[in-house]
C-alpha cells in the first residue's frame, strides 16, 4: 500500500516539505529579482546574495551535525520553520529602508535556520520510516519537492510582477508557517538519544567520511558537481532579464519549466535502481548533466535553455534519489546527524563559492563566457565517479559491514588503499 495513503505521520511530513520547497522556490526567484528591481543590483552582488545563503554550511555545518545526534529533531525543525517565517517577514517591513547589506544578513540567517533544519530533516526521515520503506519515501519527497520547485519558480516571477518584489517573499515566510503546523500536527515522538556529548564528535563525523571510500566519493563528487551548478545557476537569472531579454514572468516559467526534469528524475531514479543502483547513479550523474552544454546558448533561444536545464534537472534528482537510499541503509542511524553535517559541510559548502565564481567571472567577462565555463565543469564533476569503485560495480553496498567484508575478501572494494587515493583525487 502507498505510504501517502497508510502512513498518516509520513503524510504530513511530505505535505509539510512539499509546501516549504514551494515557497523556497519562489523565493530562489524573488531576491535575485529584489536585488535587481528594487536595488540595482550588479552582477556580482547578485552572486554575492546567493553565496550569503548557503555559506552557513561552511560556518556551522560541522557543529550543527554533531548538535543534531544529541537532540529529537523534529523540535529542532520547527524552530528552524518558525526562525525562518520571521526573517523573511522583515524584507516587506522594511519598505525604502531596504538596501543590498540587510537582504544579505537575511539571506545569511535564513541559510543558518536551513543548515538546522536540512541536517535535522535528514536525520529525521530514516526513523520515521521503516528501512523497507526508504527508496518509496525518497522517491515521493523527492518528485513532490521538484513539482512543488517547478511551482514555485514559476510563481515567484509572476508574484513579483503582481504584488511586488519584496511582497512576493511572503508566498515562502507562509510556507514556513504550514510546514510548522504539519510537523507539530506528527504523532511520532523519537526515543531520547543516548549519544553523550563529547568532544571528538565532530571528528568521528569527519573520519567516517574520509576513510570510506563510497561516502568519501560521493562527498568528492557532491562538492565539484555544486561548484559547476551553484557557478551557472547563480547568474541565470541576471543572463535571462539581460542577455535574453525576458520578463520576470518568463524567467519564472522558463526555470520552473526546466525544473520539471525533477520529477521525471524522481520516477527515473526509483526505476533505474532495479537495474543496479551504481549504474543508475553513472547514469544520471555523469550522462544526463552533460545537456548543461546547452544552457549558453540560451541568450540566442530560450529552448536551448530549457532543453538543457531540464537534462540536468533531471539527472540531479534521479542521483538524489539513488544517493539518499544508499545513505539511509548504510549508515548506522546514532551516526547520520554527523554524516550529513559531514557531507553537507564540503558539499553545501562550495556553493557559496560556485555563486562567488559565477557573480565574478560574470562581472569581469560577461554573462555567456561565464555561463560557457560554468555549464562545462557540470559533466566533467561526473569524471569523480568514474575515478572510483562505483564503475566496477553494479550495485552500491546496502551495508558498511558489507563493505567492509568486500575489502577484505579482496572484492572490488579498495577501502583507503594508496590506489583508491589515486583514483579519487585523479
Amino acid at each position: 500500500m502507498s505510504l501517502l495513503r497508510s502512513h498518516r505521520d509520513f503524510r504530513l511530513f511530505w505535505i509539510g516539505e512539499t509546501v516549504n520547497r514551494f515557497g523556497s522556490a519562489t523565493s530562489s526567484v524573488t531576491l535575485p529579482l529584489v536585488a535587481i528591481s528594487m536595488l540595482d543590483a550588479t552582477t556580482f552582488e547578485v552572486g554575492l546574495l546567493t553565496a550569503a545563503a548557503w555559506a552557513p554550511w561552511l560556518l556551522i555545518g560541522l557543529p550543527t551535525g554533531a548538535w543534531i545526534d544529541r537532540v529529537r529533531r523534529r523540535p529542532v525543525m520547527l524552530a528552524a520553520c518558525a526562525v525562518s517565517g520571521l526573517l523573511l517577514l522583515t524584507v516587506p517591513v522594511a519598505g525604502d529602508l531596504l538596501t543590498i547589506e540587510l537582504l544579505l544578513v537575511v539571506a545569511g540567517f535564513v541559510g543558518a535556520a536551513a543548515v538546522v533544519f536540512q541536517t535535522a530533516y535528514t536525520a529525521y526521515l530514516p526513523t520515521l520510516l521503516d528501512p523497507a520503506d526508504h527508496a518509496e519515501g525518497n522517491a515521493k519527497l523527492h518528485g513532490s519537492a521538484s513539482a512543488a520547485q517547478i511551482a514555485g519558480l514559476g510563481c515567484g516571477g509572476l508574484l513579483v510582477q503582481l504584488a511586488g518584489a519584496a511582497n512576493a517573499l511572503l508566498v515562502d515566510a507562509a510556507s514556513f508557517v504550514v510546514a510548522l503546523l504539519c510537523l507539530g500536527a506528527i504523532r511520532f515522538r523519537e526515543r531520547r538519544t543516548d549519544v553523550p556529548r563529547r568532544a571528538g564528535a565532530i571528528r568521528e563525523g569527519i573520519r567516517l567520511v574520509a576513510r570510506d571510500v563510497w561516502l568519501r566519493t560521493l562527498t568528492i563528487f557532491g562538492a565539484v558537481s555544486n561548484l559547476a551548478l551553484m557557478g551557472y545557476q547563480a547568474i541565470v537569472v541576471v543572463f535571462l532579464v539581460r542577455e535574453a531579454g525576458l520578463s520576470a514572468g518568463a524567467v519564472g516559467s522558463l526555470i520552473a519549466a526546466a525544473s520539471s526534469g525533477g520529477i521525471l528524475g524522481a520516477l527515473v531514479g526509483r526505476q533505474v535502481m532495479r537495474f543496479g543502483t551504481a549504474r543508475a547513479l553513472l547514469v544520471c550523474e555523469l550522462g544526463l548533466p552533460t545537456l548543461a552544454l546547452l544552457i549558453p546558448l540560451g541568450g540566442s533561444s530560450p529552448w536551448f535553455y530549457l532543453v538543457g536545464a531540464f537534462g540536468v534537472s533531471l539527472g540531479v534528482v534521479g542521483g538524489n534519489v539513488v544517493k539518499a537510499t544508499f545513505l539511509q541503509s548504510y549508515c548506522p542511524p546514532e551516526l547520520f546527524g554527523r554524516l550529513t553535517a559531514t557531507t553537507a559541510f564540503v558539499n553545501y559548502g562550495t556553493i557559496p563559492l560556485g555563486a562567488l565564481l559565477g557573480g565574478t567571472l560574470g562581472q569581469t567577462l560577461g554573462l555567456t563566457p561565464a555561463l560557457w565555463i560554468t555549464t562545462t565543469g557540470v559533466p566533467l564533476a561526473g569524471l569523480v565517479l568514474l575515478a572510483s569503485p562505483i564503475r566496477r560495480r553494479r550495485d552500491l553496498p546496502t551495508h558498511r559491514r558489507e563493505a567492509e567484508d568486500a575489502a577484505h575478501q579482496g572484492a572490488a572494494v579498495p577501502g583507503t588503499s594508496a590506489a583508491s587515493s589515486r583514483d579519487l583525487t585523479a
